[in-house]
């Protein structure tokens, strides 16, 4: 037999309230109580205790539970995880808990102490819940092909056509060197490859993967190791190069920077 929803089986049990206090005999009451366990499947023990004068059977309210994660936080969670390429949950754990800081330092990320905390301390199942609505629209536009994340920021950097000036000392090129293997499977070395235009002033600085903050970082160590000011820099268009970390260092420090191509976009 199909059982009954919780407000069907308590307008039931107040009508049979009524017959059940009315009554005189055990037997009528046993009776009672013998049809509304059969109707509903529920315990004995629990309906004589439920059928007493007195209990109410009217459905309690349920209190709305205190949300933690509120539009405060997942709007920087969003942001970072955009950032970092959108990786998964169990990724953009540790990654909030290490480079949080520096963002806000940077100036990337703007959040009260209380909000940090929160995002330091969300379990990876509660990342990958709250960035659910995120995934479900990035996913939709790529497969409608809409713009990918980066595109509208590819549109405001200009594209240089290998033609150096090299009257001027401060010019860099940049590029990630692989050192997989034949394979890209997992984690591996990558090597930021910079050179100076005018001089063929190398440097070089070693990250495990090719995410953006790690980019970033081996970029500004090589800043400050060079023995020339940074005028400008050039680079392809990959994600680990095109994003909001260094356009928007650039533009704090007055650089020039370019994507790098053989051919103009069409």
């Amino acid at each position: 037999m199909e059982r009954m929803d919780m407000q069907p089986r308590n307008q039931y049990l107040g009508v049979l309230r009524e017959r059940y206090l009315r009554a005189r005999a055990k037997k009528e009451k046993t009776e009672i109580l013998d049809e509304y366990c059969r109707n509903t499947g529920q315990a004995r023990k629990y309906v004589i205790r439920k059928i007493q004068p007195g209990i109410d059977l009217r459905p309690k309210q349920r209190r709305k539970r205190k949300q933690t994660y509120d539009g405060q936080v997942i709007a920087p969670l969003a942001k970072v995880w955009e950032i970092f390429d959108c990786p998964c949950g169990q990724r953009l754990k540790p990654i909030l808990e290490v480079e949080l800081a520096r963002l806000m330092d940077l100036g990337e990320l703007r959040v009260s102490d209380e909000v940090a905390l929160k995002l330091r301390t969300m379990s990876s199942a509660t990342i990958d819940r709250k960035l659910k609505h995120q995934r479900e629209v990035l996913h939709l536009l790529r497969s409608k092909g809409g713009p990918k994340p980066g595109s509208l920021l590819k549109r405001k950097i200009p594209i240089r056509l290998t033609e150096w000036d090299t009257s001027e000392t401060g010019y860099v090129e940049m590029d990630l060197v692989v050192h997989c293997g034949s394979s890209t499977f997992g984690d591996y070395i990558n090597t930021l490859s910079t050179t100076e235009v005018s001089s063929g002033w190398w440097e070089g600085e070693a990250i495990i993967g090719k995410s953006q903050q790690p980019t970033f970082q081996a970029l500004r160590q090589i800043r400050g190791r060079a023995p020339f000011d940074l005028k400008g820099l050039d680079s392809d268009n990959g994600s680990e190069f095109i994003n909001d970390i260094l356009y928007k260092y650039c533009c704090r420090e007055k650089l020039e920077v370019h994507q790098v191509s053989s051919q103009p976009e069409e």
